[in-house]
């Protein structure tokens, strides 16, 4: 069944929130329907090449059933792009939760690096997300709200291995840190393997000096 609905055009200039928030359970489901189909959908085309009709055609409802959810296609890449951090967040929250002293840090920041490259270079549909937050004024500022609130988290493990370091200083420098590493993820998954793992490796060289030095 095709519909005849106008796609949304191009280029997006802001990120829209969805349209409600569904409180009854049924409601809730068609969310989870309509998010997973959109990622599906950017995982075999893009995000550029996919249209809110292919969104509703795809999870069988109407187009006017998606605008009550999702009012264009920004909100549903800040949808995604949202849970996506908020799942990295609570990896972060763990992974630094255990370290208690500078050698601990430096493992486990170690650990997260890894396993944020590997998440990146296995989902094609957060690789895609990552790009267009550099295109979409909404999502650009949702990706330095995630930096400031994982710099938190890491600024919190830093001040507890380092006590006598300034708390402002390390907050500065684990804000740097995780805003440079987006920077040094995107460009990672933009060149060739071999070069992309060699400037992981030499991101975390440098971040490690910064957050535990030897």
């Amino acid at each position: 069944m095709k519909q005849s609905a106008p796609t949304v055009p191009a280029p997006l200039e802001g990120a829209t929130p969805p349209g409600r928030a569904p409180v009854q359970q049924r409601s809730r489901e068609r969310l989870e329907l309509l998010a997973g189909v959109a990622a599906a959908l950017i995982a075999e085309r893009g995000s550029d090449a996919m249209r809110m009709s292919d969104v509703a055609q795809r999870a069988g409802v109407s187009i006017g059933s998606l605008y009550q959810y999702f009012p264009d296609k920004a909100a549903i890449l800040r949808t995604l792009a949202e849970r996506y951090n908020a799942e990295g967040r609570a990896c972060i929250e763990a992974e630094l939760a255990g370290a208690q002293d500078l050698p601990g840090l430096r493992e486990a920041f170690g650990r997260l690096i890894d396993t944020y490259y590997a998440l990146f270079l296995a989902e094609p549909v957060i690789r895609d997300i990552w790009s267009g937050a550099q295109s979409i004024k909404g999502l650009r500022e949702l990706e330095l709200e995630n930096s400031r609130a994982n710099a938190e988290l890491l600024a919190a493990a830093m001040a507890r291995v380092r006590p006598d370091a300034s708390r402002a200083e390390l907050a500065l420098s684990a804000f740097l840190v995780m805003d440079l590493g987006e920077a040094a993820m995107r460009l990672a998954i933009s060149v060739d393997r071999a070069e992309g793992d060699a400037l992981v490796e030499a991101y975390k060289r440098m971040a490690l000096r910064e957050i535990a030095p030897a």
